[in-house]
């Protein structure tokens, strides 16, 4: 399989709002993880790092501007693989420990991470099987109502478990924008990782839909408006309790 050159492994297109999606086009669609940066007044945030086989802050300079704060949304490999090169991480207290602990196991790289997922693979070193993400332990640890505060713009930490125990989802009031992580986006729904609950998951889903929402910038796949919001998340819960 033909491999990229690091310069060549992101793509960067930039959204309204001050939001710019960063993404690792070479990584199937499904396993291809959003990141976004956000761009405040005082500060950025960055919610999720990608996989971590080419560095974030070498390749992409957007993400060294400024002073930054990394979220991540949850600790899944293709969520938190560049999160070691960040000084400011955050992550919600239930998976603060797989943050600072990831195996391969408790990050799903396993089975996840092979060839197959890449439609071209990273530079050399690269190896699927020798793929690892490193340890990053929290500068900060989130709880349900936290806010993390860029200046001009407060994002309320969502606690959304069912994908994951510490999934969040991050909420700006004033925009109504959501950036949801992966307990919803506009594809195909994970809900059954080791630990998945899908009691929590259905809880998760009936408080985000009393969420007046705009636009949702989620985990995977493309963004969305609120409508799209509402109708993916009644099919789904329709879907759940039949």
């Amino acid at each position: 399989m033909q491999r990229i050159r690091p310069e060549d492994w992101y793509s960067v297109r930039r959204l309204g709002d001050e939001v710019t999606a960063i993404s690792e086009p070479h990584i199937q669609e499904f396993y291809r993880c959003n990141i976004w940066h956000v761009r405040g007044r005082d500060s950025d945030m960055l919610v999720d790092s990608g996989m971590g086989v080419v560095s974030l802050t070498q390749w992409v300079p957007l993400v060294t501007e400024r002073d930054l704060i990394a979220v991540a949304s949850h600790t899944h490999f293709d969520h938190i693989g560049c999160h070691h090169e960040f000084e400011c991480r955050a992550v919600h207290a239930a998976e603060a420990d797989l943050l600072a602990h990831p195996t391969r196991e408790n990050t799903l790289a396993d089975p996840y991470v092979t060839d197959e997922i890449f439609d071209a693979l990273p530079p050399e070193p690269y190896c699927s099987k020798c793929y690892a993400v490193r340890k990053a332990p929290a500068t900060r640890i989130l709880e349900d109502g936290d806010v993390i505060d860029l200046g001009d713009r407060q994002f309320e930490v969502i606690h959304t478990p069912g994908h994951s125990p510490g999934g969040i989802a991050l909420y700006e009031r004033a925009t109504e924008i959501l950036f949801s992580g992966d307990i919803v986006y506009d594809g195909p729904l994970i809900e059954d990782t080791y630990h998945s609950d899908l009691g929590d998951y259905i809880a998760s889903m009936e408080r985000l839909l009393t969420l007046p929402v705009r636009l949702v910038h989620g985990g995977h796949f493309p963004s969305f408006g609120g409508e799209r919001y509402r109708r993916l998340i009644k099919g789904w819960l329709d879907e759940k309790q039949k």
